[in-house]
């Protein structure tokens, strides 16, 4: 197998997941800030969509989306368990990903494109217009508390198990933080959270 990797808090969902389950994939890096992710042969021959990151397995076929390359890599590595081992704790995994993914990951990317990332995103697609990054940031502040409040009694997103939830909301957290989006002050719990997953050797995949 291959994973093409780059910058991005993309790319790290995906090699954190991987340190968790020990495997070490060979790499290529594709230059993100070059727009290589866009232009051929990536954008012709591995991803489609021009997006980081991407799977390519022995035979050839390439898996995109962090998600999809998560589920694959568990299918094919199931321990240690990051979605489930029941039916049960994989449908909860997923419901917080998904839950994860729509309310706190696209708002808080959407802002930066629209404002402090508009520079290097606005030439290569359609970005919401300026005026809309304070709202999506709000968005973004709004559902990161709301999740705050539910983690009063849990170690990680799904109670005592460490999940692919928590490798999402991690890397994307770490990463509104370098951006002018970090957790809210009045945040009570995910802050601990937050270290607790830091402190993972996986965190630095």
């Amino acid at each position: 197998m291959k994973f093409y990797n780059s910058v991005g808090p993309n790319p790290h969902v995906v090699r954190m997941f991987m340190a968790e389950k020990g495997l070490d994939i060979p790499q290529q890096q594709v230059d993100l800030m070059k727009g290589e992710n866009r232009q051929p042969p990536y954008a012709h021959k591995v991803n489609v969509a021009g997006q980081m990151p991407a799977l390519e397995l022995d035979d050839g076929t390439v898996v995109c989306e962090i998600t999809a390359i998560c589920e694959y890599l568990e299918e094919m590595v199931p321990e240690p368990a990051l979605i489930g081992t029941t039916a049960e704790e994989r449908a909860e995994t997923r419901m917080w990903t998904r839950r994860i993914d729509l309310n706190i990951v696209e708002p808080l990317t959407g802002g930066f494109r629209a404002a402090e990332g508009r520079p290097l995103f606005e030439p290569r697609f359609r970005l919401v217009r300026p005026e809309a990054a304070d709202d999506l940031k709000a968005i973004a502040r709004d559902k990161v508390l709301w999740l705050d409040g539910l983690m009063v009694d849990r170690d990680y997103v799904c109670g005592d198990r460490f999940t692919l939830a928590d490798i999402l909301l991690f890397c994307f957290l770490a990463f509104g933080a370098q951006v002018g989006q970090p957790l809210p002050a009045e945040a009570q719990h995910l802050p601990a959270w937050f270290e607790r997953v830091k402190a993972r050797p996986s965190a630095k995949a």
